[in-house]
């Protein structure tokens, strides 16, 4: 889940939004309208509709914060927190790897929920403090937000605690079956079974209420439930794909075979002969004789076209000590995870500033297809 539209940073973390946003965030101010207006008949409509759009934003601000609280528990425990993204179902934390114990998976989930839980109470708290007794409901624009946020904000907490992986509550319950077990993977499929199952009573409720006259809000939990159940599905197939890559090495899958285009050629001899005549899409640089680089079409289309016969290859290469490369003992696994944190589709396998050939995504994958066959 990667964000489309940066906002900005806090903490060093980056924050922003995924198309899917938009979306939702339409939804809940209109929805928000006609809450509004249904039990504040007096107010103008630029008043409901500025309260609304306020109000929405307000609320995807405590998601930040929500998703915060899992970044410092992350961060604290010494785990690299790339960005946090706000979508269609909330805001989740681009953390690069997976809890390294129990205790730290433990805190990581259950401080999402008390995050929640605590700013719906305080806001219902400066409610009380300003004379509003339930179940009145308030009558300026003001104490209206603080109640809609409050009541949001303990409802987001105790929905996140349903033990349902990867909601939070699922990450409690796989940290605790982790800590009994004392295997990670094992605790990662017994959470991630347990959320199969809560997704499908999800997407049954969501349906049951549909055609009972729920209407749009039975269709909401079904479709949180298929997010569930889609969510659940790939956790299991990792832990399915970590066993299965278990003690392999780079050497084992690497290629030694590599393509090389000289330092000198021009980007539009690149393009023609070498990406439009093979459609293999890396190569390495090599100069006298030695590799120095690597290019992809992504660094020649970083060219105007125009320029591209004045342009060189070593004017736009990755230069090999600026690349992310692994070494042919380290396990496949350790690459796989390095591939997918920097989005790369290839790594160079390097030795003593040498280098003895390439791993791929696609090697990877056909190693699991294979495997997969045999074993079926």
């Amino acid at each position: 889940m990667r964000a489309q539209i940066k906002l900005g940073r806090i903490f060093g973390i980056e924050i922003g939004l995924h198309y899917s946003w938009l979306i939702i965030a339409f939804l809940i101010t209109l929805s928000l309208a006609g809450h509004f207006q249904l039990h504040n008949r007096s107010w103008g409509g630029g008043v409901i509709w500025a309260t609304s759009v306020i109000t929405a934003v307000l609320f995807f601000a405590t998601i930040v914060v929500h998703e915060l609280s899992h970044a410092m528990v992350a961060k604290s425990r010494g785990m690299q927190v790339r960005s946090i993204t706000l979508f269609a179902l909330g805001g989740v934390a681009q953390i690069e790897k997976d809890a390294p114990d129990a205790k730290t998976e433990f805190w990581m989930g259950i401080i999402g929920p008390i995050t929640s839980l605590v700013i719906g109470a305080i806001c219902l708290g400066i409610l009380y403090g300003l004379g509003w007794t339930p179940p009145d409901f308030p009558k300026t624009p003001v104490l209206a937000m603080l109640m809609w946020l409050g009541y949001i904000n303990i409802m987001l907490g105790i929905f996140n605690l349903v033990p349902g992986f990867p909601l939070d509550g699922g990450r409690v319950l796989r940290a605790i079956a982790w800590w009994i077990t004392g295997d990670a993977n094992r605790a990662t499929t017994i959470a991630a079974r347990l959320g199969q199952f809560v997704a499908f009573v999800f997407i049954m409720i969501g349906i049951f209420r549909f055609f009972s006259g729920a209407g749009i809000a039975g269709l909401w939990i079904a479709f949180v439930g298929w997010f569930l159940l889609s969510a659940s599905r790939e956790s299991y197939a990792q832990v399915a794909i970590t066993d299965s890559l278990r003690g392999v090495r780079v050497r084992d899958v690497m290629t030694r075979e590599f393509l090389t285009v000289d330092s000198h050629a021009n980007v539009e001899t690149l393009v023609d002969d070498y990406f439009l005549r093979t459609g293999r899409r890396c190569f390495f640089v090599i100069e006298n004789g030695k590799v120095i680089g690597l290019i992809t079409p992504h660094e020649a289309q970083g060219v105007e076209r125009n320029k591209w016969p004045y342009t060189t290859v070593d004017q736009v290469m990755l230069p090999l000590d600026q690349l992310k490369t692994v070494s042919s003992d380290a396990q496949l696994l350790k690459a796989l995870e390095l591939m997918g944190t920097e989005d790369l589709n290839q790594l160079p396998v390097v030795a003593n500033d040498n280098v003895e050939g390439i791993v791929s995504r696609s090697q990877v994958m056909q190693l699991l297809k294979t495997r997969a066959e045999l074993r079926a």
